[in-house]
């Protein structure tokens, strides 16, 4: 693959030297693209040593072999890495004023931007709209990770680490043009005005397979369940109990072609919530509670031609045969099983899951939470073509 490595102005420059050597070690050919300013965070020479090409940033030289045309015709695909928030808005007004900028309205090739800024430039109304504009455009973005900022400060925007960025850029984009629902984290069910019937969910498998659907190309709506999560990268929309949840998939999936079901949903919910908040004092030592079913919104869901991929929490038993059974009472085509027994996995960044297919097949995977869910994307792509 011929990759053109964009760098711009921003303190995260320095790491494209590890994208180039990645890139190349995995036998793909780079030429490497800096604008003026990024130049003062990392030198030319670092750069044409490792990408074994020369690298020329001026607009204005070698004229006679029209560079910007001649660039984004060579490119399969250009890669802006770390792209800050000032290219990010020239690129979606169309301000060619470098040669980057040229090339960008040149190349008919795939094009992926990676920013990287702080947070609260992230977070800027402007930012957040050049960013759906890029997106709109077919423009991918992949979106900032959250740690140490430049200073002393934390939070989202820092520069993805490079296997993320090498991921995206190999990614077939093999759900482009496809809708994907996921829902992620847990139910809450009130009893009272300061008490819920919940359960553990961190939401973090669900997080990881919306942003592994729209790695893949996918438009992604995550329906998040009691999540203090933000992004620009997709439509987010929160819910807190199993009805609002219910009302949220019947919207989303009239259309789509995929639901990812990870949320974990409440099985019961109390039948009379208290309006004031009930007191011990007034309940006694011993009380009881009168709970009935919530619906089975999986099973519900009955649209034509959607993928269905369930997701099971156990704690005892044979977890293939529990998934295989799971698998036909709710009327999926996927199954995804995984053991909780003694707290594991909730809020944890590695997990272990078997999954389970409508076609007899069993797949079993441990790693991160993010590696497990690209190859259930995968899985996705692969029944939905």
């Amino acid at each position: 693959m011929r990759v053109l490595l964009g760098i711009t102005g921003g303190i995260a420059a320095y790491k494209s030297a590890e994208i180039i050597r990645n890139l190349t070690e995995l036998g793909h050919e780079v030429r490497v693209l800096p604008t003026e300013n990024a130049l003062r965070f990392i030198g030319a020479t670092t750069l044409e040593a490792l990408s074994h090409n020369v690298v020329d940033a001026g607009l204005y030289t070698d004229v006679e072999s029209v560079k910007h045309i001649e660039l984004g015709q060579w490119a399969d695909v250009v890669l802006v890495a770390p792209a800050t928030a000032s290219f990010v808005a020239r690129t979606a007004a169309g301000i060619a004023d470098d040669l980057l900028g040229n090339v960008m309205l040149a190349t008919k090739a795939r094009i992926i931007v990676a920013p990287a800024m702080h947070t609260e430039m992230w977070f800027n109304e402007a930012t957040v709209e050049n960013v759906k504009i890029l997106r709109e455009r077919g423009i991918e973005v992949i979106e900032p990770a959250s740690g140490r900022l430049t200073g002393e400060d934390s939070g989202i925007g820092r520069l993805p680490d490079t296997e993320t960025i090498v991921a995206a850029l190999l990614a077939s984009g093999g759900l482009s043009g496809k809708r994907v629902i996921v829902t992620a984290g847990g139910t809450r069910e009130p009893i009272d005005p300061v008490r819920f019937i919940g359960n553990y969910s961190s939401g973090k498998q669900g997080i990881a397979i919306a942003v592994a659907a729209a790695d893949a190309g996918a438009k992604v709506t995550l329906i998040a369940a009691n999540l203090d999560f933000a992004t620009t990268r997709f439509d987010v929309i929160r819910v807190e109990t199993v009805a609002e949840l219910q009302v949220a998939v019947r919207n989303s999936t009239t259309g789509a072609d995929a639901l990812v079901m990870s949320a974990a949903v409440s099985d019961y919910r109390v039948r009379t919530e208290s309006a004031t908040k009930l007191k011990k004092s007034n309940l006694g030592e011993t009380t009881s509670i009168e709970l009935v079913a919530n619906p089975d919104i999986l099973s519900e869901v009955d649209v034509p031609g959607l993928l269905k991929v369930g997701f099971a929490a156990e704690t005892n038993g044979d977890l293939s045969d529990l998934a295989k059974l799971k698998l036909e009472s709710k009327g999926c085509q996927l199954l995804v099983a995984n053991d909780v027994s003694n707290g594991a996995v909730f809020g944890a960044n590695e997990t272990s899951v078997v999954v389970v297919d409508d076609a007899g097949g069993e797949t079993r995977l441990t790693g991160s939470k993010s590696d497990v869910a690209k190859v259930l994307i995968q899985k996705i792509v692969e029944r939905l073509s």
